[in-house]
């Protein structure tokens, strides 16, 4: 550790991480304090990499593996057996994947040049042209007192907690995202607490081992953010899959009796109790400050807690960025990383900047959901006049071979203009699907753009054709009633 530095980032998540090692490949020097221990150890990667993106993913991929195994290889013919899981053995392989992630991450910042801090990270005063940093020891809890010409902040986020269902990771039955990663066995009865993209991965990754899984939401729409056309196909299809989704049904109350967890939820003013063996909460997330900014730091806040930015992640001081989680935006992973390597090319003279329209948002459920761009709603509430079209897997040769003839493709585009503002699905795969939209968006493609590409057959991306084709009325596999062209 030396004295004063080019840049120290406070956080070695997804966008801090990032942002040192390429600050580090721009020839700067440069700090990155983390103060993750998992499982004992000191830990890089944040949220993401340790307790959220990857072993969820892990997990869900499992789980899918082992439910396609015995319900799904029949009809091609495939005879199995019995077929059990090893849930310690699948929490095994998903922690041998964090580890192998985090320690690359720690590899990375060494080839790059990067010190690794572990401790705390506060920001004393950002003001003047060095700015000093207190780094407060894992080890020994000893401090020091750094400076930087530059600092980014880049704490992430933790969930949110709340009253009615106190969590518990320890005890093991009333937990978050986190604890709900590390059950030993299968609960026969799984509560959710959120119908958000937290609550349907991990509701999913347990439903598809067998646990009888009911998820309460309070707000009146499944999936509001999302396309409504596809919201509501999601719903269909997660309902037959077996989770039970109770939508503008709020939990009043959480209580662990005997081992387990009775749950009190109101619906239309009725009250009604039930018993799981384990209850998940996961409501959203909030910025994580704590021991971040000292009190003479100088950051301005918004009237949420996040810290106060400008279009290229720059804080009211000059040299002192926020990032990902702690500011505006979708808390995504993907979003934090951007952020981080604009702003540190923002410090080295760059005019680096992040198109916020083209966001990638999924869901990694099966099949998978996913969209970028704005919605058919939001579209025509920003006054463009919308045109539409869409797809069914059911009608797709590949979809249908390898048994994933469900869900759907749809573009949303400005009638005037031609231009494609959005990109939504609901299929496998539809997490990199939509990073077709994406591109076509960043080039300000039009519907026509895509009609007129040659797209590989056959394959899934094929129905992005299809829809395409569909907005125009010239879906070839599909009888439209739309006039055609």
């Amino acid at each position: 550790m030396k004295d004063n530095y080019d840049l120290v980032v406070i956080g070695g998540g997804p966008g801090g991480y990032e942002a040192a090692i390429r600050a580090g490949q721009l020839g700067m020097s440069v700090a990155c304090i983390e103060k993750r221990v998992y499982k004992g150890e000191p830990a890089l990667g944040g949220t993401c990499l340790n307790v959220g993106c990857i072993p969820s993913k892990a997990l869900l991929d499992s789980s899918h593996r082992y439910e396609a195994t015995k319900h799904d290889l029949e009809e091609h013919g495939i005879t199995t057996g019995d077929v059990e899981i090893d849930v310690a053995k699948m929490i095994e392989r998903k922690e041998g994947i964090v580890k192998q992630l985090t320690g690359g991450v720690a590899m990375l910042l060494k080839g790059n040049g990067v010190d690794w801090l572990q401790g705390w990270g506060t920001l004393v005063d950002g003001k003047g042209d060095e700015k000093k940093v207190k780094f407060t020891a894992l080890e020994d809890e000893s401090e020091t007192v750094i400076t930087a010409k530059n600092v980014i902040l880049a704490a992430g986020s933790v969930p949110i907690d709340i009253p009615v269902a106190p969590v518990n990771n320890e005890e093991g039955i009333i937990v978050d995202s986190t604890g709900a990663l590390d059950f030993t066995e299968t609960p026969k009865r799984l509560g959710v607490i959120g119908a958000g993209v937290i609550g349907l991965e991990l509701g999913s990754v347990w439903r598809r081992l067998g646990a009888e899984v009911v998820v309460y939401e309070a707000l009146p729409e499944f999936l509001a953010a999302a396309d409504k056309d596809i919201s509501k196909e999601a719903g269909k299809l997660l309902k037959k899959q077996g989770l039970d989704i109770r939508v503008d049904t709020k939990v009043t109350n959480a209580e662990v009796k005997d081992a387990q967890v009775v749950v009190t939820s109101e619906k239309g003013g009725e009250s009604s109790e039930e018993t799981f063996d384990k209850l998940i909460v996961c409501v959203g997330r909030r910025a994580y400050s704590e021991k971040l900014l000292g009190e003479d730091s100088g950051i301005t806040l918004t009237d949420r807690g996040l810290v106060e930015v400008d279009d290229q992640c720059k804080t009211n001081l000059d040299g002192v960025y926020a990032i990902g989680d702690l500011v505006r935006g979708p808390m995504l992973a993907h979003k934090a990383m951007e952020e981080g390597m604009m702003a540190v090319e923002r410090i080295h003279g760059e005019k680096a900047q992040v198109n916020y329209d083209t966001i990638i948002n999924v869901i990694y459920t099966h099949p998978e959901i996913a969209w970028v761009g704005l919605t058919e709603q939001a579209a025509k509430e920003q006054g463009y006049e919308v045109k539409t079209g869409s797809f069914n897997l059911a009608a797709n040769g590949r979809a249908l071979a390898q048994s994933e003839g469900q869900g759907s493709i749809k573009v949303v585009a400005d009638a005037k203009t031609d231009r494609l503002l959005g990109m939504h699905a609901i299929c496998a795969g539809a997490g990199d699907i939509v990073h077709q939209g994406m591109i076509a968006m960043e080039f300000v493609s039009s519907i026509e753009d895509l009609q007129l590409m040659t797209f590989a057959h056959p394959t899934i991306s094929e129905a992005v054709h299809e829809a395409a084709l569909s907005a125009d009325g010239r879906a070839i596999h599909a009888i439209q009633r739309k006039k055609r062209k």
